[in-house]
């Protein structure tokens, strides 16, 4: 089955009165625009910081570095880009039920400009703590909200064979900023300080937040409007159970059954626990009609395997940083090369060939291959990455690897995103019922909070176990569930489209 370009018809023949400007492609591209360098540079910040975090928790202190023990920084790591991702569904929920996804987008790009601010100033695990929980906080009222803005500029668009493509030069947009974003941070880094590194990341954020601002006026009116407000009856009941939250967490904290040790797996069951929470309601919904209730089933294995996919190429922040300290050497000529740069070229590839594969899919129109295959093609091309990493790291035994050869593990597992993310994407705001659409994409999100931590826990098995047995793992599944995936594409295509054929 085919994705929405190939699904819908083509916009109706302008009359001849009509020109390009009068057309709607005017306001969808400068819509499309505004959000994507917003996200942009919001994705710098997070991917400035993110690539240099795992560093600065393994390196010494004598470098500027925490010293912490690999598998405590990649929990704690895959924990916080978990936390980060999971956190987009209490986003998403409020974004469709008390604040409007305009402001949510607004507030959200305040309190991450703040803990960008606090992880630049404030020095040790104190600073760090902060910083990186208003960052998660912020993050949750940003992400799904704008993506969801962006769902409704696209759809000012006439011509829906466009949304696919439309997806995958936002998604470049984000690429865009997780290239730069660790690019600037890590030179800052290798040259200057962590701390340094962490203060760009601030004024990226800073510089998301001032795009913004500056086109909210400019945002379909449905971005300004509270899609299911809550009854008003309902909001001391939503203050108690968020009280009670927190409540327990600090509970949780105190008693000592929440530590840094076990962050990624009580993550990665919350995530399992809120993904399995949303699709029940969605399911039993009496809001949701029959046709809706398929889509969501068909969605499922899709989004346990993007869980997985996301969770081998978020490895780069956990299992293939602490190989890169291990087994990389960073000297070029008595210059040591920055070490945030070899987990940005990931992003770098993914953004090379964006463009090319978004033509792609515009010229196949309805020939292209359907979103399951799309996740297919993707899981197949990490797993086989992970096959080369397998022969590599065997190739070398005990010796360094060659940095030029990490490099090109990077852009091979990189550019298999392209595969994967902007399709989720463009997926969950086509498929979400009228009444969960926010919450939809906020379940896609949380793809990447349940990758994210199973990366951590990934890293952490990765220091227990030898090289080539964990390579070899990683690939048979990558290459083992792209495979499967193809196999049932045409009964998953089947339920992801019924009720949008036409």
């Amino acid at each position: 089955m085919s994705t929405t370009s190939q699904q819908t018809p083509a916009a109706p023949d302008r009359t001849p009165h009509e020109t390009a400007a009068d057309a709607p492609q005017g306001p969808f591209r400068r819509g499309l625009l505004s959000m994507a360098f917003t996200e942009l540079w919001e994705r710098y910040s997070f991917y400035g910081l993110q690539g240099i975090l795992s560093f600065y928790l393994l390196y010494e202190v004598t470098d500027g570095g925490l010293a912490l023990d690999p598998a405590l920084a990649s929990g704690i790591v895959g924990a916080y880009g978990g936390a980060v991702y999971l956190s987009q569904i209490l986003g998403a929920w409020l974004g469709d039920r008390l604040v409007s996804p305009q402001n949510m987008v607004l507030y959200g790009a305040v309190v991450i400009t703040a803990g960008h601010v606090v992880l630049a100033l404030a020095p040790g695990l104190t600073g760090l703590g902060a910083g990186l929980l208003f960052i998660v906080l912020g993050t949750g009222a940003l992400k799904t909200n704008i993506t969801s803005i962006v769902g409704f500029v696209l759809d000012q668009n006439d011509d829906e064979r466009y949304r696919d493509a439309g997806f995958s030069y936002f998604y470049m947009a984000i690429n865009i900023g997780a290239v730069i974003g660790p690019l600037t941070t890590g030179l800052a880094q290798n040259e200057l300080g962590f701390h340094y590194g962490f203060g760009l990341a601030a004024i990226g954020m800073a510089a998301a937040l001032a795009q913004y601002v500056t086109s909210m006026k400019k945002l379909p009116e449905r971005a300004r409007i509270i899609n299911n407000p809550l009854p008003k009856r309902r909001l001391p009941l939503v203050a108690l159970a968020t009280v009670l939250c927190v409540a327990l967490i600090a509970g949780a904290v105190a008693g000592g059954l929440l530590r840094a040790e076990n962050l990624s797996t009580v993550v990665t069951i919350t995530a399992l626990v809120a993904a399995a929470t949303y699709f029940l309601t969605m399911t039993t919904s009496r809001s949701v009609t029959h046709v809706e209730r398929r889509r969501i089933l068909g969605y499922l294995p899709l989004f346990l395997a993007s869980g997985v996919y996301f969770g081998f190429l978020f490895q780069k922040f956990t299992a293939i940083s602490i190989l890169i300290t291990e087994r990389i050497d960073l000297d070029i000529g008595g210059w040591t090369f920055p070490v945030a740069w070899i987990t940005t070229t990931s992003p770098l590839a993914a953004v090379l060939i964006t463009p090319l594969i978004a033509r792609l899919w515009k010229k196949l129109g309805r020939r292209q291959p359907s979103t399951v295959t799309k996740i297919a093609i993707g899981l197949t091309q990490i797993g086989c990455a992970y096959l080369f990493l397998l022969v590599i790291s065997e190739a070398t035994g005990t010796a360094d690897i060659p940095l030029i050869l990490i490099l090109l593990f990077m852009m091979v597992a990189g550019s298999s995103e392209v595969f994967v993310g902007p399709i989720g994407l463009s997926l969950a705001t086509r498929i979400g019922p009228g009444k969960f659409r926010s919450q939809m994409v906020g379940l896609n999100f949380l793809t990447l909070a349940l990758g994210s931590s199973l990366a951590g826990l990934l890293g952490q098995l990765f220091t227990a176990i030898d090289n080539a047995s964990y390579f070899t793992v990683t690939a048979v599944c990558g290459i083992g569930i792209g495979l499967a995936l193809l196999a049932t594409r045409k009964p998953v295509g089947r339920l992801l489209e019924a009720g949008l054929q036409g």
